[in-house]
């Protein structure tokens, strides 16, 4: 999986980001630990959860 950066998601709408954590989270639960995939993953649901909240206030 490649990393989704706050870059990339400042054009999505809430209903689409919504969706890439759904996908990001299946992705999580595939991934092997301790791989880069992995990581990405993490990192993807964090960058939307952070978008998903700027977007709340």
């Amino acid at each position: 999986m490649k990393l989704i950066t706050r870059y990339e998601l400042n054009s999505k709408d809430l209903y689409e980001l919504r969706g890439l954590i759904r996908q990001c989270f299946n992705q999580l639960i595939r991934s092997k630990k301790y791989t880069l995939e992995r990581t990405n993953a993490l990192a993807s649901i964090e960058n939307i959860q952070i978008e998903i909240a700027k977007r709340n206030c």
